[in-house]
């Protein structure tokens, strides 16, 4: 035992001393996960980003006004208004992912084809190809402001213009006749309540009266509801640092696994590790100081990132008793990863390329980068095979889910299976090899 705390000792004032590891392992990874948190939200007082549109109004019609009036209003967009040319480079360079040209007398053609469906005019989109999400999102809401405008215009008893145009259109279509004979009685009937309220209006007028009514612009149809939105979790509102640390920890963590692995091929090369194996140690306490050093720096660097996390980004720990426990877990089972790599590495050069390739498919698909909820379902099937998953998800339990201990069980006994499977093949590896 005495060896054994000896081994361990050593390894941890090594690593300490290694400046560069330090920084590699602790200071990039909270660099990392600053930034990605920023992009998956930031911290739960962090308030939605607005999309930024450009927008070409064309259209000097009061509808037209309208329409831009509303685009401006809406609290989901931060509107630029622009010249054509310009909203077209500005696209073009990726500086706004969605321009909207409202064209001259789209405002009265919409209006004119609200009803009859007839020679409905066409709105000029330009978007960015990379930012077709936003594309969706802006059209859904030109179309509510479009909807509103041109209906407060068919609807306008001010001038039954629109009206008379509709029913000429639907009186000379190919419609079905009771369909037409229908549309057609509708319309007839809007046109004369038009007609008899700006009757009434200039009744009133000239007899020096004023129509409270008369003056107020019809308000169009709208979408007839709205939402509450309520995020819901079992723990704090969310906080989108809380997962990009979990995945960068697990990242960087894995990397210094690595590092451990190949220091025990360089002191195969270098000697050390043949004077070493000729102490009155046996190979097991060898290897176990060395795991067992590893998964404490392991477990070291994880609190600290966390602790980093708490102090700056307010990430919060539902069970502290559960992020210890999985936190635990990961480093046994990165330990065992660094010791895996050392027995079945030929060379320093091809272990560190071939393990740093295989730690970068595992993070990637273990939802380190992004989370794992957004991949396709039969990929979410496939990385439940992968460590790395079972460790991301545990570390966004006890954090912004804020799930209890039973929560991250199944993690813990996942990593704790894959810590044994790569500890007994590195140790079988080595005794093999100690054996020929």
């Amino acid at each position: 035992m005495t060896a054994l705390i000896a081994l361990i000792r050593k390894d941890l004032q090594l690593y300490l001393r290694d400046k560069r590891a330090l920084m590699m392992h602790l200071l990039m990874p909270v660099v990392l996960a600053a930034f990605f948190g920023s992009l998956f939200g930031g911290g739960p007082e962090a308030s939605t980003s607005k999309v930024e549109v450009g927008l070409v109004v064309l259209d000097q019609s009061e509808v037209g006004k309208q329409i831009a009036a509303g685009l401006q209003a809406d609290s989901a967009l931060k509107v630029s208004l622009l010249d054509e040319a310009a909203a077209q480079a500005q696209v073009r360079k990726g500086k706004l992912p969605v321009a909207v040209v409202i064209p001259a007398g789209f405002g009265q053609s919409a209006a004119d084809a609200l009803f009859s469906g007839i020679d409905k005019p066409s709105l000029t989109v330009y978007y960015d190809p990379s930012q077709s999400t936003m594309l969706a999102m802006v059209k859904g809401l030109l179309t509510q402001q479009v909807m509103q405008a041109s209906s407060a215009a068919a609807f306008s008893f001010k001038d039954s213009s629109v009206t008379s145009k509709q029913l000429a259109q639907v009186a000379s279509s190919d419609l079905a006749a009771d369909d037409k004979a229908q549309l057609s009685d509708f319309l007839g009937s809007l046109k004369k309540y038009q007609d008899q309220r700006a009757a009434t209006a200039q009744k009133q007028q000239a007899e020096g009266k004023a129509d409270a009514q008369a003056d107020k612009k019809p308000a169009g149809m709208s979408v007839p509801f709205s939402t509450r939105d309520e995020a819901l979790s079992s723990g704090p509102r969310y906080n989108g640092y809380a997962h990009s640390f979990a995945g960068m920890g697990v990242q960087f963590i894995l990397f210094m696994g690595i590092d451990m692995g190949i220091s025990i091929l360089l002191a195969r090369r270098s000697g050390i590790w043949n004077r070493l194996m000729a102490a009155p140690v046996t190979l097991t306490t060898v290897l176990l100081g060395r795991g067992l050093s590893g998964a404490l720096i392991a477990l070291g660097l994880m609190c600290a990132l966390f602790a980093c996390a708490m102090l700056i980004f307010k990430v919060t720990i539902s069970t502290l008793a559960g992020f210890l426990i999985l936190a635990i877990s990961f480093a046994l089972m990165t330990a065992a990863f660094g010791l895996l790599i050392a027995a079945f590495g030929k060379t320093p050069e091809a272990a560190r390329g071939m393990a740093v390739f295989a730690t970068m498919i595992m993070v990637m698909l273990g939802g380190a980068w992004v989370p794992s909820f957004i991949f396709p379902e039969w990929m979410q099937q496939v990385t439940l095979a992968i460590p790395t998953r079972w460790a991301v998800d545990g570390f966004d339990a006890v954090t912004w889910r804020g799930l209890g201990l039973d929560a991250v069980l199944p993690p813990v006994a996942v990593l704790l299976g894959f810590a044994l499977v790569f500890a007994v093949l590195a140790i079988g590896k080595f005794r093999r090899e100690a054996q020929q």
